[in-house]
């Protein structure tokens, strides 16, 4: 076995034994469509901005707007990490991955900059 093969196999199975981080995440077809629709409203609310722009519409008609998208952004998240918490973080910790709790609060401090 090549030096370079060895040390593949060793990154997988220290990520499949040590690391908390999940590369993906299956969800339900109810929580991908929850937040895709979501994602869909934000996406045009948006468009909806850009347009406003583009008409020349007036500052602060302008800017409610943008307050109501970083709202709906900020519900998106919510969301997500109430379904990260109750599915990735929970599951780590029942299965003994301490390390868990680290990666949440790091997130948790990124999220409220």
């Amino acid at each position: 076995m090549l030096m370079e093969d060895k040390n593949i196999d060793n990154m997988e199975n220290k990520s499949e034994k040590e690391c908390c981080c999940h590369s993906s995440k299956h969800r339900s077809d109810k929580e991908y469509k929850d937040l895709m629709n979501r994602l869909s409203r934000i996406e045009g609310q948006v468009r909806g901005i850009k347009g406003m722009l583009e008409k020349d519409a007036y500052c602060p008609e302008i800017l409610v707007q943008v307050s109501a998208v970083n709202a709906a952004l900020n519900s998106f998240n919510k969301v997500l990490l109430a379904n990260h918490i109750r599915t990735c973080v929970a599951d780590d910790i029942r299965d003994g991955k301490d390390e868990t709790v680290d990666e949440l609060v790091k997130v948790l401090q990124k999220l409220m900059r």
